[in-house]
């Protein structure tokens, strides 16, 4: 089963490329961690990737400014098959490896790796 269409599987190969790593596709039935709470238009997109852990492929997404550091909360669930309605513009990262971030807004883009990521 395909979960993105080929044009997607392309950008997600040339950004791998980009920043010189081997592709890390999340499977199909796997699920993201998303902050439901907030609005889908609020800007700007941040998604980080942990290294999958049962169900999860690894990434959280949330719109807006920090996380609140009280709020356990604050991400739920998503299947990964709902990224493409949820945010299609995070869909090229989405095969780049735990151990990165991503934020993204009109006309901006900043892509990062953080070791710290990758810590249990």
């Amino acid at each position: 089963m395909r979960l993105f269409g080929v044009r997607i599987l392309l950008a997600q190969r040339r950004m791998c490329r980009r920043f010189g790593v081997a592709s890390l596709r999340p499977r199909p039935g796997t699920m993201i961690g998303v902050a439901l709470g907030r609005p889908a238009d609020m800007e700007p997109l941040n998604a980080v990737r942990h290294p999958p852990v049962g169900q999860s492929n690894g990434w959280y997404v949330w719109r807006g400014g920090q996380i609140p550091q009280d709020d356990d909360d604050f991400f739920s669930p998503m299947h990964i098959e709902h990224a493409r309605r949820r945010f299609p513009e995070l869909l090229p990262y989405l095969t780049l490896p735990p151990g990165f971030g991503v934020i993204l807004a009109p006309g901006y883009e900043d892509v990062w790796r953080d070791e710290a990521l990758l810590a249990p």
